[in-house]
C-alpha cells in the first residue's frame, strides 16, 4: 500500500466546502488516512493504491486551482497504516495556536537535503527540532535544540525564550515532513531573527534523498500512522504505540509492569 504526505499553505476559499468534496472524492478513490483543512490551507497523509491517491491529488489541484503540482512525498506500508478516511475542518492545518500566522504571506528559506549537512554543521547556526519532545527521543539531528514540547501548541513559549537570548543567531530548523517547521520559521521571522532556514520536506524527505554515507539522522523518525516510526532506510522501526497516551514504546517499555496493552504504559503512569 502506498502512504502519500503533502500539504500546501494557502489563502482558502470557503474551506467547509472543500472539506466536504475532498471527503466525498476520497471516498469514491477508496483511500484511507486523515486530511485537515482550514482557511490556511491543507495537510494530510493518505493511503492506498499510487493511482487512487493520484486522482486525488489532481482533484485538488484543479479544485483551488493551484499554481504548482503537490509533490507528496512516498513511502510504503505493509499494512493500512490508517482504519478509514477523515478530512476534517480545523482552525489550523498544523496547530500552533497562532492562525494569524501565515507562512505563504512570508516564512523562512527552504534548505534542500544536500545543503542542510553544511548548515548544520556551521557551529555558528542554531539547530532546532520542532517536534514534540516524545519524538525527539526516537531520533534527531546532531547538535539539535529540543524545544521539550509536548505539543506544537507550546512550540511559541520557547520561541519567545529563545528570541530574549538568541536573536542574533542563524536558525536550522527541521520537522518531520517539513509543515510544522515552515509555520515555526514565520513565527520566528515575527519574533526578528534575520537568518531562518528549513529543510526542504523535513526529515522523510531527507531521509530520501541522502545516500548512506551523507546521512546525519541519528535513529529513527516517528510516523502519525500505525507504523509509529521509520528507519533511515524508511522501513518501519522498531517501535510500537500505547493506545492510551499515543506515545511510542521501546522493547524494555514493553517488559515495564506499568505496561497494559491498550490500557497504559510507563509514560501514562509518570
Amino acid at each position: 500500500m502506498k502512504v502519500a504526505a503533502f500539504y500546501r499553505f494557502l489563502d482558502l476559499q470557503e474551506p467547509a466546502a472543500f472539506c466536504d468534496e475532498l471527503q466525498a472524492l476520497c471516498d469514491e478513490q477508496g483511500l484511507i488516512g486523515t486530511i485537515l483543512v482550514a482557511n490556511e490551507g491543507f495537510n494530510g497523509t493518505i493511503a492506498g493504491d499510487r493511482e487512487s491517491i493520484q486522482s486525488a491529488l489532481a482533484w485538488i489541484e484543479k479544485r483551488l486551482a493551484l499554481d504548482r503540482a503537490i509533490t507528496p512525498h512516498w513511502t510504503d506500508s505493509s499494512k493500512a497504516p490508517f482504519r478509514r478516511m477523515r478530512v476534517r475542518l480545523k482552525d489550523e492545518i498544523v496547530t500552533l495556536g497562532r492562525p494569524d500566522i501565515l507562512p505563504h504571506e512570508n516564512t523562512g528559506t527552504h534548505v534542500s537535503p544536500q545543503k542542510w549537512n553544511e548548515l548544520i554543521e556551521d557551529p555558528n547556526v542554531l539547530v532546532i527540532d520542532t517536534r514534540n519532545h516524545y519524538e525527539v527521543e526516537l531520533g534527531t539531528f546532531p547538535r539539535a535544540m529540543d524545544p521539550d514540547t509536548d505539543s506544537f501548541r507550546h512550540f511559541p513559549e520557547f520561541a519567545k525564550d529563545l528570541a530574549e537570548s538568541s536573536k542574533g543567531r542563524p536558525l536550522a530548523m527541521f520537522c518531520t515532513g517539513g509543515i510544522r517547521c515552515e509555520k515555526a520559521t514565520a513565527l520566528m521571522l515575527e519574533l526578528g531573527f534575520d537568518e531562518v532556514y528549513h529543510l526542504q520536506g523535513g526529515i522523510l524527505n531527507y531521509l530520501t534523498e541522502m545516500s548512506a554515507e551523507e546521512n546525519r539522522w541519528d535513529g529513527e523518525c516517528f510516523v502519525f500512522d500505525s507504523r509509529v516510526a521509520v528507519d533511515r532506510d524508511l522501513a518501519e522501526g522498531g517501535y510500537v504505540q500505547c493506545h492510551a497516551c499515543r506515545r511510542p514504546l521501546t522493547t524494555e517499555d514493553l517488559k515495564s509492569p506499568d505496561y497494559r496493552e491498550g490500557e497504559s504504559c510507563p509514560h501514562c503512569i509518570l
